[in-house]
């Protein structure tokens, strides 16, 4: 039995001298030194107990070894968790109790709070920073750079990644190796990536987008990555005229967008841009056309299904839709109350089957039955219409989950936060377009009777508990929330009122 994935991503570089990782600090990384690389990590998971099924938890900086590590995870037979770098403590906790890791990585100035966090499961803390100087990359340096790979196969989980729904707790996609493999591939060829292609890689790497989506498409190509620790305006620039590919958020581009520096000569060696994570405004697509000459490819995908749609790379690229189904996956507009498949040009439900699509959520079974039909349809929970010739449009989401600079925020985590501060009585949190990062996050505040609060008093409560990218931007304070005549408060009307 072979390692799915593994023997499509990594093992096939092991003679490959050409280089993979371009990095921040100017060095380079061949795919065979990456080989090498994953089989000492391998070896450090091993030394610390990790078996096949294991999962790993990772919150460190985005080096190299991360990149490596995530190699290392897959040979080793484990399965990989990512964790956004912002979580808090309070948020950290949760996943960690849920997922039960066998091992946590975190920044080496995390290891205390992590190790406290560890104990309650029995994890073995290691540690990467930048400078490469964590107990991961020390043990690593003294390992051997052969490991025999642990078989996995299709069905075999490769992944857990949590993503916040519109109800309850965040929720653990499952995702297998077949999930993960068959993705790759469609966007492989869908996009044209070859060996003589160069990403630049500026997104994080906790998420599906910048993991799974940008990773394994150039390891399956043996494309070379330009890898940035963060989003640099001035290092893109610099690497434009010798890329040939970015992959990024809407953000991404409006910021190129006010650089006076970005035109069609900057460009002339690129070939694709791609954008995803949030919804693209039609303006921004229109004007990067008119400053560069190219045209944003805009896709569309969730963690629970990788990617399920793309605009084509022959042919119309149209703002304001995310194109045709990706080979091999099923997309269905339905009726959200039936189920029924609806004809085009009517608004639905957006359902998706295939093998991108995950084994169901970690520790939920019952989440798992309301949202995976016993037919392989995934309910995504966005709504859509689907032209005659089959090309998806989003309209909006059926729940109110915000999208802000690529991450998902669900608006009830905060309200439950922000109703904990002493002289709130109520919140509503909500979520209007932005031009830069999509949409932006308001708060409307209900005070109790007689207190005096401003967003500042606010802001400053809940600051320690929860991400920076979950922070409100906005705080207003009308007179009542407004409700329908079941009593439920109509975040459309706020939308209306505060959009503008």
């Amino acid at each position: 039995m072979t390692n799915i994935l593994y023997d499509a991503l990594i093992a096939p570089h092991a003679g490959n001298e050409q280089p993979f990782m371009d990095c921040d600090d100017g060095s380079t990384i061949t795919y065979a030194g990456f080989v090498r690389r994953v089989a000492q990590l391998a070896h450090v998971l091993q030394n610390a107990g990790v078996t096949t099924g294991d999962r790993i938890v990772v919150q460190a900086p985005k080096t190299p070894d991360t990149v490596a590590l995530y190699g290392a995870v897959v040979q080793i037979g484990a399965v990989y968790l990512p964790l956004n770098t912002a979580y808090t403590q309070s948020e950290l906790g949760y996943f960690i109790k849920d997922a039960s890791p066998r091992v946590i990585v975190c920044d080496h100035n995390d290891r205390t709070v992590m190790s406290d966090l560890g104990a309650e499961v029995n994890a073995t803390i290691l540690t990467l920073d930048t400078a490469g100087t964590g107990t991961l990359s020390t043990a690593a340096n003294k390992a051997p750079e052969h490991f025999d790979t642990r078989p996995r196969g299709p069905e075999d989980l490769a992944a857990l990644l949590y993503t916040s729904g519109t109800t309850g707790r965040s929720k653990g996609a499952m995702l297998s190796h077949k999930n993960l493999l068959s993705n790759a591939q469609a966007l492989t060829d869908l996009w044209e990536i070859t060996h003589q292609d160069r990403l630049i890689h500026a997104l994080p790497i906790f998420h599906t987008h910048g993991l799974f989506v940008a990773l394994n498409t150039c390891l399956l190509a043996g494309a070379q990555v330009r890898l940035m620790e963060t989003f640099n305006q001035d290092a893109i620039v610099e690497e434009l005229p010798k890329s040939t590919m970015l992959m990024g958020v809407p953000t991404f581009y409006t910021r190129l967008l006010g650089d006076p520096r970005t035109t069609t000569d900057l460009c002339a060696n690129m070939r694709l841009f791609v954008s995803g994570s949030a919804p693209l405004l039609a303006e921004t697509h229109t004007a990067f056309l008119d400053r560069t000459d190219h045209r944003i490819l805009e896709r569309y995908g969730m963690t629970e299904t990788n990617m399920i749609t793309s605009n084509p790379y022959d042919g119309d690229r149209i703002a304001g839709t995310v194109g045709y189904p990706l080979p091999g996956t099923e997309v269905e507009i339905t009726d959200p109350e039936t189920g029924r498949a609806l004809p085009a040009g009517e608004i639905g439900m957006i359902e998706v089957r295939g093998d991108n699509v995950f084994q169901g959520y970690w520790n939920m079974p019952e989440k798992t039955r309301e949202e995976l039909r016993e037919t392989g349809f995934f309910i995504t929970g966005d709504l859509g219409v689907k032209s005659e010739d089959g090309r998806i449009s989003i309209v909006g989401r059926q729940k109110d989950l915000i999208i802000s600079g690529g991450y998902n925020i669900y608006p009830k985590e905060i309200e439950d936060v922000i109703n904990e501060v002493d002289g709130v009585l109520e919140s509503a949190v909500f979520g209007v377009s932005h031009p830069d990062f999509g949409e932006s996050i308001i708060a409307a505040v209900i005070p109790e009777q007689g207190v005096t609060l401003t967003g500042k008093d606010i802001a400053e409560k809940i600051e320690p508990l929860l991400a920076r990218f979950k922070h409100p931007r906005q705080y207003v304070m009308p007179d009542a929330l407004p409700r329908n005549t079941m009593g439920k408060v109509q975040k459309n009307i706020l939308r209306d009122t505060y959009g503008t």
